[in-house]
Order: structure tokens, then sequence, then C-alpha cells
């Protein structure tokens, strides 16, 4: 069979699978039913490797999740506190292929509130997609660890925070940049690594300043004359609390008047999915043991189930830290 020929029965399969989702989901209300693309779904296939009842279970949460949480009234005047200190912020420059960056700095951890710091993140993401540029549905997170300490760490806060990830915003994580970790933390991943796909184990980099191949990667994935210095880049700019916040309260008003408008702030990363469909590099031949929703999750030393993607940075630092007594959530 011609690669031609391949590629489209690939793209015919899966069409079929994504109207079988659909059909699953039944109808929906205006908003949920523009978020519930045919693109949307494809994210969901994807991440549950094509598995239609997997998939459609999946989604169904989010929906649920989404119409309860609604996540697209949630504006900078409800999350303001949580940003004062710079611990999640959308960076101002994007890598190579023009993805948003999250940087994320756990030291700088700065309320206690759990449901404050799962809102603040979820803001971040959405306002991350929003700006997503056409042909892109994936982002970089920039995870910096300076001055990390246990301390700055609440184990239900980042066990929380990463399920929220994990279930409700598959396929959006293109790398994840662990910057200058601690030794431990490494040393775990290398634990738990042999449990994730290869395409989950690839998007983890850890890049340390005094190591010169870390810096082949920054460079490899980033123009360095717009990278910030905080990470071996040439920007002079960092996190302002006040031109961050003019930033989202611009992107508010963007979002809210496409809302208005009935048109869909997801709609840049449409033709990204698109291109997907047909692309044999997806996995889609499943296994009978795969098929089956009784399959058990492995498990890491500690006893945590291994559901990563695409919360690596979160969930591997809060099971990093589960094997030590001496911390609290």
């Amino acid at each position: 069979m011609s690669t031609d020929s391949k590629n489209a029965s690939i793209l015919e399969e899966r069409l079929k699978k994504i109207a079988e989702v659909r059909a699953a989901v039944g109808q929906l209300p205006e908003k949920l039913s523009r978020f519930a693309s045919d693109e949307t779904v494809a994210r969901y296939l994807r991440a549950r490797n094509w598995n239609v009842k997997k998939a459609t279970k999946m989604l169904k949460e989010t929906l649920k999740w989404r119409s309860e949480y609604k996540t697209e009234d949630i504006c900078w005047e409800d999350i303001a506190s949580e940003a004062e200190t710079g611990k999640v912020y959308r960076s101002t420059s994007v890598d190579k292929k023009g993805r948003p960056v999250l940087v994320m700095r756990p030291s700088c951890q700065n309320t206690n509130s759990v449901a404050g710091q799962i809102k603040y993140v979820v803001y971040c993401m959405e306002n991350a997609i929003l700006n997503m540029p056409p042909n892109q549905e994936q982002m970089i997170w920039l995870v910096d660890f300076w001055n990390f300490g246990l301390a700055n760490v609440s184990i239900k806060s980042a066990k929380e925070t990463a399920h929220v990830l994990q279930n409700h915003y598959p396929e959006r994580l293109g790398i994840a940049i662990m910057y200058n970790p601690p030794r431990i933390f490494e040393q775990f991943y290398r634990v738990v690594k042999p449990f994730l796909e290869p395409k989950t184990r690839n998007k983890v980099k850890f890049v340390y300043t005094d190591d010169p191949n870390s810096k082949k990667i920054m460079e490899e994935l980033f123009n360095m004359d717009q990278l910030e210095s905080a990470f071996g880049g040439k920007s002079t700019e960092s996190f302002d609390i006040h031109k961050f916040a003019q930033r989202m309260k611009e992107d508010d008003n963007k979002k809210r008047s496409l809302w208005e408008k009935g048109l869909d702030p997801f709609a840049s990363t449409r033709c990204a999915s698109t291109t997907k469909l047909s692309s044999s590099s997806d996995n889609d031949d499943q296994t009978e043991e795969e098929e089956s929703d009784d399959r058990s999750t492995p498990l890491s030393p500690a006893g945590e189930s291994l559901s990563f993607s695409p919360d690596i940075g979160l969930s591997v630092t809060a099971m990093s830290l589960a094997d030590h007594g001496d911390v609290k959530a």
C-alpha cells in the first residue's frame, strides 16, 4: 500500500472514530459545543490511543467539569492575587515553533488556597491556548526550580492541579523543561521513566546551567535573543506584575469579544489537529489489554498512579516529594 493510500485509510478510520465520540456525547449547549469540535475530539482520542470508549469517557468528564467550573468566565480580577509573585505566567517570548511558554516557579508560591491556586493554573492554561498561533495546539512549560525547597510544595495542591491538567487538557504539552531541578528530582524521574510512553518521555528535558549539553537544548528550542536571561537568554525582560496584568486584561477582553460574537477562542488550533488526523505516527493498533477499562495503571515505588501526560512536571514533583515523611500537604 502506498503512503498516500495508507494515510487516506488512517484518515477515514479516525474520522469515523471522531463521529462515534460525537454521537456518544450527544447534543451540547452552545459554548460546550464550540469547545467540543472535531479537533478537540481528536486530541482526546490521541490521548487515549484512539480508543473510542476511553476518549468518550474522558471528554464527557471534561465537558461536565468545564460546565461546572465555568472556565471561560474566569478573568484577571478573579485570580490577580495569585499572580502577584510570578509563580506562573505566560512569557512574552515563544519557542521557535511559535508555541506559547508558561513559566512556573514553585518557590514563588504566595497563597495557601488550593482552590485559588488551581483556578489560577486553569486561567493560565486557557490564556496560553487563546494565544496559540495557527497550526499549533501545544505549549512549552519552563519549570524554574530557582530557590526551590520542600517547603515550597503542597502535595495536595500539586496532586489536585495535576489531576485537572491531565484529565482536562490532554495533548496540550509540547515540552516540559525542568530548569535546575534538585538532583533527587531527576533521580526519582529515572525510576518512574520506564513506566511512561515514549512520546511522554521525550517531552521532558532536564536543563542545568552548569551543563554544556543543556545550552544546546535551549538553543534548539528557543531564539536566545528573545528568551529571558534567567534561562540563559539575552532578553532583559522579566516578570513584571503590572505589565503582565495589562496583557491579561487585554486577553480577557479579546476572549469575551470572541464569545459574544459567536466566534471560537480555540479556533487557532484547528488546523494543527486536522493535519495530525492522517499521521501514522500515532499508535493506532490496540491490543485486547489496552481496550479494557479495567487495565491496571502502573504504580511508582511510592504507590502513586503513574498518569503523567500532560502534567509531567507537577506529577513528578508531587510524587517525588510523597516519599518524604516530613512533608505535609
